[in-house]
Formats: structure tokens, sequence, C-alpha cells
């Protein structure tokens, strides 16, 4: 059966995952911090202005909020995340399960084309909150930046 989701808890990681990757592309740095995140939410919700920024660094010096992220950094942090696994195109690879986590958290591995290049099994780690979003919560970055050695250099 389904479930009371229709089954969506299945299909709802990898849509993250491609919605994330469009937004990528595009260079859409909004779209991308409202998809990247943790359990506890979105890298985008940790942003607000000055004033709300104050009294959330007040709280997470005693333990009861978090501190805030400047836009500025969240603005920076997802543009070079989106240089990085920018691409001509995409295919899903696979998915599973990541044990051992408090929240339900899934792998999904996403093989990159760009130009003549292909980088296999980028993984992407996708979290879901407490109110039943999925996010992106890591990216193997490496994976997706790490260059072929020219063929004049191997021999």
């Amino acid at each position: 059966p389904d479930g009371a989701d229709g089954g969506l808890s299945g299909i709802a990681p990898t849509l993250s995952v491609e919605r994330f990757l469009q937004a990528a592309n595009i260079g859409d740095l909004e779209a991308m911090a409202r998809l990247f995140g943790t359990a506890d939410g979105s890298i985008a919700e940790r942003s607000s202005g000055a004033f709300a920024c104050a009294f959330r660094k007040m709280g997470s010096w005693i333990g009861i909020g978090d501190s805030c992220i400047p836009r500025t950094e969240i603005e920076l942090r997802m543009n070079a995340i989106a240089l990085i696994i920018r691409h001509d195109d995409y295919s899903i690879r696979s998915e599973s399960q990541v044990p051992g986590r408090s929240r339900p958290t899934t792998r999904i591995g996403v093989d990159l084309d760009r130009g003549n290049e292909r980088f296999s099994d980028v993984g992407f780690n996708v979290v879901q909150t407490s109110d039943g979003r999925w996010l992106v919560e890591e990216i193997g970055l490496a994976t997706a930046s790490s260059q072929r050695t020219p063929p004049a250099l191997l021999g």
C-alpha cells in the first residue's frame, strides 16, 4: 500500500533533487536555498533581517535557537554549489535509505553530464523535516568537481 501520502514518500526525495538541479542550472539561488538544509529546516529559513537575526543569535548563545546565516553568505554558498553541479543533462542512478539517522534520509545518486564529461554517482543526501518536506542536506561536490586527467599527461 502507498500509505497516507499516496506514495509520495518514495518520490519526494528524488523530486527535491531534481528541483535543486534545475534551480542550480538557471542560477535560482533563492529556490536552491529553500531546497537545501537539515531536518530542522531550509537554509533560507535561517536567514532574515538584522533585527530577527539578533534575537536568533542571542537564543543560540543560551541554547534555545539557531544562529542566523547572513543572506549574502547563503547566496555565495548556493552560487558555489551551482557552479560545481551545473550540467547539460542528468540521470537518477540510484536511491537508497541512509541508515542510522534520526530523521528519514535518502541518498540519491545522480550522473551529471557536462560537455564531454560524465560525473558518475554524485551523491545527494536528502532529509525529511518534521513537517514532511525533503531537503538536500549534503552533496558529493568532490565527485562533481573532479577533473579527468588530460590524455597528454597520462603517458
